[in-house]
């Protein structure tokens, strides 16, 4: 009995002493999760307070118009434009226009010293009358010798004369036949010779090919007009140009080239009038490149480009400086974005096999705070602006700026927006 009560108190001591330590172990697990907890909640605090937010320029996507425009410069040349060249050496005995003339097609322009050309002529004709003369006598002399030879075939066929005589009278007959085909020959070369002098002659006097203005007039009475050669030019005497269509002539960079077609339109100004905007449309697009002589080929090509002035005024001169803003396309209410906006990253090349890694072209857009790259596809670009014709969605806030934040943007990296800087006015 006795042995009974001091098992049951035995137990009893026990279980109150493992209660005890269960108390305490629970109080000491308790105390360490709240220091874990609050160490958790400082590092988070911490780290918050480390990761400092990019100072970007932020912008909504918003429906705008667009125009796409290809710029290019040049100058204003008429559409007919001629040089008169000398096209014989002579002295220059006469000018019949000035400077800024107008004249009519076959109006009097300009005469050479023909005397040379006329005394040739005069000397081709004389050689001309002296060998038909002497072909009426070799005409005269072939029908003789034919007469002899018949005459003397007639009797060697009756064997009263010997074959020599008989040759003899045939090479007196061919003979004759020969002078009379040599004088041909002599006359046809003079009768080349006397076009060729009158071609000449004809060339010692100068009338104009078109109707326009006198534009140029570089030769005075009394000087000696060259003709070229293949590495000398000949003397250009004067330039006539009808004024009453006109083009500005543009060289235009390969990679725009290919975004032109004939009959678009284009806004022209002319550096000497600052305050006119002349319209005007593309006529003609070059399909070769300009040759240009350069110390490397590697520089880019352009291509020459017309754009023909509608209603050009009389003030408007050849040679002004001029530039052309081409407009290649224009949309409506389309979705648009800075083209400073867009960025181009490098990505996974989808092909396992190559190493390789591709580049996609997107937009950084803010969400909660944050920037997130999309991928977007562009349709026309503005002055400014470019079209996105997928990817984004109006009203969606997007990163414009700057670009030393954009080239170090990631996803996730926190953005903190600041207000765009207005751009001063010049």
């Amino acid at each position: 009995m006795y042995y009974n009560m001091k098992l049951k108190i035995r137990r009893y001591a026990n279980m109150k002493e493992n209660r005890s330590f269960f108390r305490r172990k629970r109080k000491t697990l308790i105390i360490v999760a709240l220091i874990v907890i609050i160490g958790l909640i400082i590092l988070f605090n911490l780290k918050a307070q480390r990761e400092k937010g990019t100072k970007v320029t932020v912008e909504k996507v918003q429906k705008q118009d667009l125009t796409s425009i290809i710029s290019a410069s040049g100058e204003i040349k008429p559409k007919k434009n001629v040089n008169i060249s000398a096209q014989v050496p002579g002295r220059i005995l006469k000018i019949g226009v000035k400077e800024g003339d107008e004249v009519k097609a076959g109006d009097f322009l300009l005469k050479l010293d023909s005397s040379q050309y006329e005394a040739m002529a005069e000397h081709d004709r004389a050689f001309i009358q002296s060998n038909r003369a002497e072909l009426i006598k070799a005409d005269a002399r072939l029908k003789k010798d034919l007469s002899f030879y018949q005459s003397q075939k007639k009797l060697f066929d009756e064997g009263l004369i010997s074959q020599e005589q008989l040759d003899t009278a045939k090479v007196q007959y061919d003979v004759s036949e020969a002078t009379i085909k040599s004088i041909n020959y002599q006359i046809n070369q003079a009768e080349a010779s006397l076009k060729s002098s009158m071609d000449n002659l004809s060339k010692t006097v100068y009338t104009s090919p078109i109707d326009g203005i006198i534009t140029s007039l570089r030769v005075e009475e009394g000087e000696i007009a060259l003709i070229g050669t293949m590495n000398n030019p000949g003397t250009v005497l004067m330039t006539i140009a009808d004024l009453s269509v006109m083009e500005v002539e543009v060289e235009v960079d390969e990679t725009d080239v290919v975004g032109l077609q004939l009959s678009q339109s284009s806004d022209v100004k002319v550096d000497a009038f600052p305050d006119l905007v002349f319209k005007g449309k593309v006529t003609e697009i070059g399909s070769s490149a300009l040759q240009k002589v350069s110390a490397t080929t590697q520089e880019s090509k352009d291509f020459k480009v017309v754009v023909t002035l509608e209603n050009p005024p009389k003030t408007l001169k050849p040679g002004l400086s001029a530039s052309a803003d081409i407009i290649t396309a224009q949309k409506k209410g389309v979705l648009a974005v800075p083209i400073s906006a867009l960025v181009l990253r490098e990505k996974e090349n989808p092909d396992k096999t190559k190493k390789e890694k591709t580049e996609e072209e997107g937009i950084y857009v803010v969400e909660a705070g944050r920037a997130k790259f999309v991928p977007v596809s562009k349709g026309i670009t503005g002055e400014m602006m470019i079209e996105i014709t997928s990817g984004l969605k109006e009203g969606q806030e997007i990163v414009t700026g700057p670009y030393s934040a954009l080239r170090l943007l990631k996803d996730g990296t926190l953005v903190k927006p600041e207000e765009k800087k207005e751009e001063k006015q010049g």
